[in-house]
């Protein structure tokens, strides 16, 4: 066998959307990273072998932009026909072409070496080179969902649920106990406009009455997501013997569906069936804050906000399928949507340079039904590697940030396309000065701190093909970055399906979002054009560019469809 050793900065394990955002966010920082992950593509329990949707915050406008909406919409634009393969590619691709990244597929973290309270170096191990790799470097983090680190190197964490009087939480269960949330393996159907037969393996369970599948909605309408397993057994060690009682369970569904009754499913084939669980809860670690119910219903007004969740407190019964007690296998309490997330719940309380992000940061049980989804851990993600560049400039640990850099953190996620409800983006003197003029509709708004449409506030600036807006600095000034921020529409989830019904099956990139665009800058009475984009298709678009001008003029050309669209921002240092 062989060993290779390699040096970085910053070292993340696991290459779900949370690790993954945070690999690219460290790495784009200038931040030498390499990203290990235990399984052949990357997206976690996005990608093409579990294919979980992509949840995040519920209502208007709140949808998680950053490294997830430009992940999702790459793949519109390459991928319309949401096929899983080319979106396993997509994320390969974004990780692979960052030149300060290097990422180990098949490559299972298996020992870590310890300095005190410090993380030296970790040791994964690749089955299909045959090949160990020690990995050292100042940081790392744990975006494995297990928390692989925490039984590696000593770092607090649980597994289960708390009492109801340990935090307060009404929610929580009465008794503490170590159960938890189960696993799913989802199955994918497709209408094929002509009879198909299934015949079950022996092995499948049988399911010949719907008495037997009472309370359990299998209906085209749904992505199996109740067909959940293993929260009454070790949620960890155990899942490959749960794996193996989810596909009978899947299997002998799919046979009740087909064979016994009208389920209206004559003309669909299972198109796919997952044999790797997604898994919704294990270890938690504790870091220097512990997010709560209670915490999550005031809002999360909290200092070092670094980003935010909106879905539900999603409770699902450790049974998940066995459970008999009522129509439904999880109780979904609402929560204030955004609230938000601290910068404290992102690094451990007792190991001096571990950070992590997914399902497994500082929360309590309650907590963790909603920070648990992929949206909400993304963007946990990108926070992660963000601050983590900081740390590897400064070369301090992960609770100096809190300490020392929260208020630089929040301002590069922002400046990033990271949505931190109640902050605005900084927005530099010079611009604050100019003097703003458009053809059509007023466009202070492109300079007002804010990316979206918020409640009744659209803070954009309202166009049709061919406006422009212009910026008059009223005296020459050097810019070196200009940053667009368009409409993509954060009420499109921008899913990949679960159902293929009969027909064509596309999706297009969202109509109002800009297409063509000019931008021009005027230097000594002299208008020149620097940028001429006929196809974009992403929301946060930055250049990256070195001249001097006394004014600056963006011209819309043309979206993907609609008449009237919106520009957010354009910002400029």
């Amino acid at each position: 066998m062989r060993t290779r050793e390699l040096t970085v900065d910053f070292c993340v394990i696991g290459g779900g959307l949370s690790g993954l955002c945070a690999a690219i966010a460290a790495a784009r920082h200038g931040t030498k990273t390499v990203l290990m992950h235990d399984r052949p593509m990357l997206g976690g329990n996005a990608s093409s072998e579990i294919r979980m949707c992509i949840c995040g915050a519920r209502g208007e406008n709140v949808k998680e932009t950053g490294i997830l909406e430009e992940l999702q919409l790459e793949n519109l634009y390459r991928n319309p026909n949401l096929n899983y393969s080319l979106w396993d590619s997509v994320l390969y691709g974004k990780a692979m072409s960052e030149p300060n990244l290097v990422v180990l597929l098949n490559c299972s973290c298996i020992e870590a070496e310890m300095d005190g309270a410090t993380i030296k170096s970790v040791t994964g191990w690749q089955g299909i080179s045959e090949t160990y790799y020690k990995v050292s470097a100042a940081l790392f983090a744990d975006c494995s969902g297990d928390s692989i680190l925490a039984p590696l190197t000593g770092a607090e964490a649980v597994m289960g649920r708390e009492a109801r009087d340990e935090y307060g939480e009404s929610l929580a269960h009465e008794d503490a106990d170590d159960k938890t949330m189960g696993m799913s393996c989802i199955l994918q159907l497709r209408d094929t406009g002509r009879p198909q037969k299934f015949i079950p393996p022996a092995w499948a369970n049988k399911y010949p009455t719907e008495e037997e599948l009472t309370n359990k909605n299998h209906s085209l309408a749904t992505n199996f997501w109740w067909l959940e397993l293993g929260g009454e057994e070790d949620c960890i060690h155990d899942t490959d013997a749960v794996r193996h009682e989810l596909l009978k369970t899947a299997l002998g569904i799919w046979d009740h569906m087909k064979n016994y009754g009208n389920h209206g499913v004559e003309n669909y084939s299972l198109e796919w069936l997952g044999f790797l669980p997604g898994k919704r809860e294990s270890r938690r670690y504790i870091g220097d804050y512990i997010l709560t119910q209670n915490d999550i219903e005031a809002g999360g007004h909290f200092p070092d906000i670094v980003g935010f969740g909106g879905w539900t407190m999603d409770d699902h019964f450790p049974e998940g399928f066995r459970y008999k007690g009522g129509k439904r296998t999880n109780i979904s309490t609402p929560t204030p949507s955004p609230y938000g997330i601290p910068y404290r719940c992102l690094y451990s309380h007792n190991i001096e340079n571990l950070f992590f992000a997914g399902r497994n940061i500082s929360v309590t049980h309650m907590a963790m039904s909603s920070t648990r989804v992929m949206g909400t851990c993304a963007v946990l993600g990108q926070a992660v590697g963000t601050a983590a560049s900081i740390a590897a400039r400064e070369k301090v640990s992960p609770r100096s940030i809190y300490e020392n850099y929260i208020h630089e953190l929040q301002e590069l996620l922002m400046q990033d396309d990271c949505y931190l409800p109640w902050k605005k983006i900084n927005v530099a003197p010079f611009v604050k000065e100019a003097r703003i003029t458009s053809n059509r509709h007023p466009a202070d708004a492109l300079f007002n701190g804010i990316d979206r449409v918020i409640g009744e506030e659209e803070n954009a600036w309202i166009c049709q093909k061919g406006d422009w807006a212009e910026i008059d600095f009223g005296r020459k000034i050097g810019i070196s970055r200009l940053r667009l921020v368009f409409d993509s529409d954060l009420n499109d989830p921008k899913r990949m399906p679960h159902i293929w019904p009969l027909g064509e099956h596309m999706q297009a990139l969202p109509e109002r979002l800009v297409k063509g665009y000019t931008l021009s800058v005027r230097c000594n009475g002299v208008w020149t054009d620097v940028i001429s984009e006929t196809e974009n298709y992403q929301r946060n678009v930055v250049h990256q560019m070195n001249l001097t001008a006394d004014a600056v003029r963006l011209t819309v050309n043309e979206s993907y469809g609609a008449d009237e669209f919106r520009v957010f921002s354009l910002y400029m240092n």
